[in-house]
This record gives C-alpha cells, sequence and structure tokens, in this order.
C-alpha cells in the first residue's frame, strides 16, 4: 500500500487545451520584449507548420513534462491533429503517461522536504512532484507483461509503444493518455533511449527471466523508421520542448538521408522551447542557427524560447488550439505507412 498520501493528498492537475482564450495576450506579446516576443513568434511558426498543408509535425519532448502538468496539452494536440511523430525521452511515454494511464498519479510535494523520511517511505522527488516507487514498481511489471506476450525478436521502440497501447485499450484506468490516443490516431512514438526509463527495469526483468528468447528494442532500426518518416515528408517542422536525445535524433534525419543518398530537405520550421545555455557547448541549449551550419534546419522560420516549459508551453499551444488553424488538417497515420515504407 502507497504511502504518498500521508505527505500528499493533492493530485497534479493536467492543464487542459481548451482551457483559456489568449489571442489578446499574443497580441502584446509580440509588441514586448524578450522572450514574450520569442514566444509570440514562436507561435506563429508553430501555426504555419498547422497550416502547410505539406508539413509533418513532429514533436520532440524532454524533461520531466508530463508529471509536471502538460500531458493533457500534449494528449489534446494528439486528438486534433496538431502532432504527426513524437520524439520523446522515456520517462515522459513510461514513468509518467502510462504510469497514469494505468490508474496512478503524480502528486504536488516540495522541493524542501527531508529527502531521506521520503526514502524511507518509499516516495520519489521529482523537484516538487511526489511519484509512489511502489506504483512504479506495478508500471515496470507491467512492461514485463508486456514484453513476455511479444514475439522474442528486436523491435523499435515505436513499435514496443505500440503495444503500450493496445494495453491501456483494454487494461487501461485512465484513457486521457498520449501512449493511448497515439496508438489509435496512427501517431508514432520514438524514444531513442529506451531503457533509460521505467521500461528499461521492465525489459531486464523480462531479459532475465527469459535470458535465451526475449525481446530487445533496436534503436537502429528507431533511427531508420524516423529517418523515412523524413524521407516521405514533403517538408517537416520540429517542435522541440527541452533538448537532448530527442533534439538531436530529429535534426540528424536530414544527415541520414544523405547517408542513405536519398533526397530529403532540411527541416523547414522549428521551434525550440529551454532553459539551457549555449555557452557550453551542449546540444541542449545550441541554436537552430547552429544547427543550420550542420544542414539540418533552415533558418527562415526558427525561433529558440529561452523559457521554462511549464509557463512556456501551455500559452503557445493554447494560442494555436484557439487560433483553429489545426481545424483543416488530418490524421497521417504514420504507423500504418511506416509498414510500407
Amino acid at each position: 500500500m502507497s504511502n504518498i498520501n500521508k505527505f500528499s493528498k493533492s493530485r497534479i492537475k493536467h492543464i487542459d487545451i481548451k482551457t483559456n482564450t489568449i489571442s489578446e495576450l499574443f497580441d502584446a506579446f509580440s509588441s514586448m520584449s524578450f522572450q514574450s516576443r520569442n514566444l509570440a513568434n514562436a507561435s506563429r511558426i508553430y501555426e504555419r507548420m498547422l497550416s502547410d498543408k505539406d508539413c509533418t509535425v513532429i514533436l520532440c519532448l524532454a524533461g520531466s513534462l508530463f508529471s509536471a502538468g502538460l500531458k493533457k496539452l500534449v494528449y489534446g494536440m494528439v486528438e486534433n491533429n496538431m502532432v504527426d511523430v513524437i520524439v520523446s525521452t522515456g520517462a515522459i511515454i513510461v514513468d509518467q503517461d502510462f504510469f497514469e494511464g494505468l490508474g496512478f498519479s503524480h502528486y504536488v510535494g516540495s522541493s524542501l522536504t527531508d529527502d531521506e523520511e521520503l526514502r524511507k517511505n518509499r516516495i520519489d522527488r521529482i523537484y516538487d512532484t511526489y511519484i509512489s516507487e511502489d506504483e512504479l514498481r506495478i508500471c515496470d511489471d507491467t512492461i514485463a507483461q508486456i514484453a513476455g506476450r511479444l514475439d522474442p525478436k528486436p523491435y523499435s521502440s515505436r513499435e514496443f509503444i505500440m503495444e503500450m497501447g493496445k494495453y491501456l485499450e483494454k487494461h487501461g484506468k485512465n484513457k486521457e493518455s498520449v501512449v493511448l490516443s497515439a496508438y489509435r490516431k496512427g501517431v508514432p512514438i520514438f524514444v531513442p533511449a529506451f531503457s533509460d526509463s521505467s521500461a528499461g527495469f521492465g525489459l531486464i526483468k523480462h531479459q532475465w527471466q527469459n535470458k535465451d528468447s526475449h525481446v530487445s528494442i533496436d534503436s537502429v532500426k528507431d533511427f531508420l523508421e524516423l529517418t523515412k518518416v523524413k524521407m516521405d515528408a514533403k517538408e517537416t517542422g520540429i517542435f522541440m520542448v527541452g533538448g537532448g536525445v530527442p533534439k538531436n535524433f530529429v535534426q540528424d534525419t536530414v544527415v541520414a538521408a544523405e547517408v542513405l543518398k536519398k533526397s530529403a530537405p532540411m527541416h523547414k520550421y522549428a521551434v525550440q522551447i529551454t532553459v539551457a545555455d549555449e555557452r557550453d557547448g551542449a546540444l541542449s541549449g545550441s541554436t537552430l542557427k547552429e544547427a543550420h551550419s550542420w544542414g539540418k534546419v533552415d533558418t527562415k522560420h526558427t525561433q529558440m524560447v529561452f523559457s521554462e516549459a511549464t509557463i512556456a508551453m501551455p500559452l503557445l499551444v493554447s494560442h494555436a488550439y484557439h487560433n483553429s488553424t489545426w481545424k483543416p488538417r488530418k490524421p497521417k497515420n504514420y504507423n500504418n505507412r511506416l509498414e510500407k515504407l
């Protein structure tokens, strides 16, 4: 039995994509300075992606975003055809979204709490958010169960996450799940570092128990499948929240196409929300202008927004939702199309 209620009885509430109309706020942002103006410009670029009938929109997610309350925002993007492909870190998709799909929750906590007391009570802390370690173990075990039902062979993370969606469709307790919605809508989810998450614990348990015949995750197949999406799409726009592996994975598809001697233009549109600094040379803060030197991103329609994701992303996505540029868009269903590419 979880001890989490000893520390918090207030559940994290997710911002809904339909919550607020903010057009006047963004009109004001456009005439201001610093990150407000950058955010307004990023919003215009995202709406260009949505209104461009030739554009495939790729959402990149890094950081502890869904535990912080952004899950329902991305769920709304999937449900309303505002994104065609998702590339994410493992924790967001497994420990946070799939975890809540199983019926568990994240809880309001405090960064000032006694962490030794939390450890003794098997409560994990994500800055000011709590999650039950015992419930996470159930998530781990569920991943192992899903793996145990599959044919023993290598799978891309996308293929395995589709199986997670199938599981939630039958057994899930919270239907407002990005994994479930993406499965139903044919939106591929790639997690290039899949084992760096609750999925990793479930899969090592599966492989430990099935040493000679087991499921594995093929990250090269991930790369090839996403490169096929890039080559198939006439134009692409990338909407990046955070940086890290998802950011580089998507940008590298342009170079991968060149390696395969195939034609794939640079990403036409790109926005990034980050708090990382470019001056240490790390990828998370590297600018989109820098990416152009690698031949990955065109520079005509790009914008960096240096802001914390839980503030900037709800504003940007809600503004796009209420402007209705997404309404003519149809599902691209790349999960089905990838079988033929």
